[in-house]
């Protein structure tokens, strides 16, 4: 497809749901991305994901994204997602303002996601595929990314997060795979 060719190698910039709209059907081979974690980041974009008020809302919002994702899929196509989770939090923190961040680690005073649950693990991984599941993708593996030199939290009532989650998605039960080969090494 001409169309295809043009787009080959190029940096494409736009809202996501409307440059996939514009890819044919059944034309790409492998997608790999990481979207907007909920209610960490402020990009000071209108419309951005990740600012849904709830995490509900978010979700809905990107599985209707890998909706068109699933469009332009080749049939033996495969689909990568790595995603982060979100603790709730606990809404204005008032004047309190951390000296070296005094902006928030993401430039934001305030906690965006003060809808949830205070403390608590948001599940979004895991919400995220199991609502693709629902709709209709093969969840194959569920990977964690182990990240041994993660910035340490300041957070004295948990462990410090240092891995994330990479969904391996297809939409049908035959597809490319290619699984790499390891060498065993002994040391003793």
């Amino acid at each position: 497809d001409k169309r295809m060719k043009n787009m080959k190698n190029k940096i494409i910039q736009g809202d996501c749901l409307d440059v996939l709209k514009t890819i044919p059907d059944e034309s790409v081979d492998c997608v790999v991305t990481s979207p907007p974690y909920w209610a960490l980041r402020d990009y000071g974009v209108v419309g951005q994901l990740g600012l849904e008020s709830t995490f509900q809302e978010y979700i809905t919002k990107l599985c209707d994204i890998f909706d068109e994702v699933k469009r332009v899929l080749k049939k033996e196509g495969t689909c990568w997602v790595n995603i982060g989770d979100t603790y709730g939090g606990t809404g204005n923190k008032g004047n309190s303002k951390d000296p070296k961040y005094k902006e928030g680690r993401n430039g934001q005073v305030k906690a965006i996601n003060k809808s949830a649950t205070q403390k608590s693990l948001c599940q979004i991984p895991s919400r995220f595929a199991i609502e693709m599941s629902n709709r209709g993708w093969i969840l194959r593996n569920e990977i964690i990314w182990h990240k041994p030199n993660c910035m340490p939290s300041s957070v004295k009532d948990r462990f410090t997060v240092d891995f994330e989650k990479v969904f391996f998605f297809v939409k049908n039960k035959k597809y490319w795979f290619e699984q790499q080969l390891e060498k065993s090494i002994w040391f003793e």
